[in-house]
């Protein structure tokens, strides 16, 4: 696709609406995505909306980081920084970023049944999802594994938190809860178990079949994505509780 011709002198086949509507959002790339955001380009004898969301791309990758993550987070300022990118096109393009991370953050209403590391994780999105401080939360859930509440209970660093067992299940007794899971975020994205993690989880294990607390799962949360040290370690084996 030649990105300085005009979306009009496209084939119509090859527009990124008319993509849109045959063959879905996931077939386009991420530059004709922004390319309908956008609706126009630099104007006569310019790029292309498409070649602008192109060249918009470029322009993030001297931030040394993958262009998505850095339009996460990004402001009105720094967008119209960018050649081409005025008011209304950034205020556009930074509406559509939000209203993703709302889709993604959206909170199950209260008494669902959280029964998956899915469901887990959809919980508290909303709270540790894209962030780029380390916190760690837990799920509150009664005896049916229905969802009474999340609580953030500490705020760490870029890199790192503090959870003690002791404040954990304070707030666990506190509230009622009968049942918990547990969860932090990696703001680096990468949810894999860092030996601290898993250190972590075995006390917490230990501590919760004293208290006969059940402590269901540990999920690590990223950016837009998951995982679960239930499933990926033999600890709950070691350490079964009563779920």
């Amino acid at each position: 696709m030649t990105y300085s011709l005009r979306i009009a002198d496209l084939p119509s086949n090859e527009r990124p609406r008319e993509r849109l509507i045959s063959s879905g959002p996931q077939s386009l790339s991420t530059a004709e995505l922004i390319a309908i955001l956008l609706g126009t380009g630099q104007g006569k004898g310019k790029l292309s909306a498409v070649g602008l969301g192109q060249y918009i791309l470029n322009q993030l990758s001297q931030y040394e980081r993958e262009p998505l993550s850095v339009l996460r987070n990004i402001t009105v300022q720094e967008l119209t920084q960018i050649h081409g990118i005025g008011m209304a096109k950034a205020t556009t393009i930074l509406a559509a970023i939000e209203l993703g991370k709302r889709v993604f953050q959206s909170r199950p209403p209260e008494l669902a049944v959280v029964n998956s590391p899915q469901a887990a994780a959809d919980a508290l999105s909303q709270d540790l999802m894209w962030q780029t401080q380390e916190k760690f939360a837990v799920l509150l859930l009664d005896v049916n594994n229905r969802l009474l509440g999340t609580q953030v209970i500490t705020i760490g660093t870029a890199t790192e938190t503090l959870a003690h067992p002791r404040e954990i299940f304070r707030e666990v007794i506190r509230q009622g809860a009968t049942k918990v899971i547990i969860s932090h975020n990696h703001p680096s994205g990468n949810v894999e178990a860092s030996p601290e993690d898993i250190n972590l989880t075995e006390k917490l294990l230990k501590g919760a079949k004293i208290l006969a607390i059940p402590l269901l799962d540990h999920i690590i949360i990223g950016n837009g994505e998951h995982s679960s040290i239930r499933q990926t370690t033999n600890l709950w084996e070691r350490y079964p509780q009563e779920d």
